[in-house]
């Protein structure tokens, strides 16, 4: 079966500055649960502010380092999940319903890519 990265973006500004709220958060942990238990998540997490990042390019031959935050992105991957899912259809579903557990004002966006497999 294919597997699937989700890339969940997220404008840091909008973060509520307490989090989540714990209605979103008891969504959330019953979706990867459910997720889980259907054996399609083989791995997820959040991932820290983008003031705590570096980001390194290259050009010219030379590696440059810059420190975040990153002012020049409007949105930041705020995390990630690798799924098994039996085709991309089941991935968007799941998708769907990760974005669905979300506070409804808290924009997130989620894209999808299938993983390149040999």
């Amino acid at each position: 079966m294919p597997r699937f990265l989700s890339m969940v973006r997220v404008d840091e500004s909008a973060i509520p500055a307490g989090g989540p709220s714990p209605e979103m958060m008891q969504r959330m942990e019953a979706l990867l649960e459910e997720i889980t238990k259907a054996g399609v998540m083989l791995d997820t997490a959040g991932l820290t502010p983008s003031s705590q990042g570096v980001r390194l390019n290259w050009k010219d031959g030379k590696v440059s380092v810059t420190d975040g935050p990153f002012t020049e992105a409007k949105e930041v991957v705020g995390g990630y999940a690798i799924t098994q899912c039996k085709d991309m259809a089941e991935a968007l579903e799941w998708g769907r319903r990760f974005l669905q557990v979300h506070d409804e004002d808290l924009p997130v966006t989620c894209e999808i890519r299938q993983i390149a497999e040999d």
